[in-house]
């Protein structure tokens, strides 16, 4: 019941976890926030020259809705940074679910590549992403993190 009420607490802007996870989860979340602002904005520079997609030629041009949806998918990514800022600014207590949340993501990803659930097919790619080269290092930080922002100060 105690790590629910630390994820949900009852005051939200009081954060009782420890400053390590407060700021270790700010590092995270900046590099988020940049990554998703390449995904929505540079979606060309994002897709090709960091995920080492190949370019696919057809006519009419395939490139212009996985483009499209890549650049949605950036979007998604800016808006739940826009939430886990106004967490980080504002409500604080409300931390550890926000590192939950994106542990999950990662977790998620993980675990998906290990069963081949969404994997990129190498054909379509010359390279690893970053986010899959990241994801165990990303995955196993979250976890620290999260188990450092539900233990209370005054426990």
């Amino acid at each position: 019941m105690k790590i629910i009420n630390n994820l949900f607490p009852q005051d939200a802007t009081n954060y009782q976890g420890s400053k390590i996870a407060l700021y270790g989860f700010a590092i995270i979340l900046v590099l988020t926030t940049w990554r998703s602002i390449i995904h929505m904005f540079f979606w060309e520079t994002g897709l090709i020259d960091i995920a080492n997609f190949v370019i696919l030629e057809g006519d009419p041009d395939p490139m212009v809705p996985i483009y499209l949806f890549f650049s949605l998918w950036g979007l998604e990514q800016v808006l739940i940074c826009l939430l886990a800022w106004t967490v980080l600014i504002r409500y604080r207590g409300l931390i550890p679910i926000m590192i939950f949340i994106f542990a999950l993501e990662w977790w998620t990803r993980l675990i998906y590549s290990s069963f081949g659930i969404l994997s990129i097919i190498p054909v379509y790619t010359d390279g690893a992403t970053p986010g899959s080269v990241g994801a165990p290092f990303l995955g196993v930080v979250l976890l620290v993190l999260l188990v450092l922002s539900l233990k209370s100060k005054s426990a």
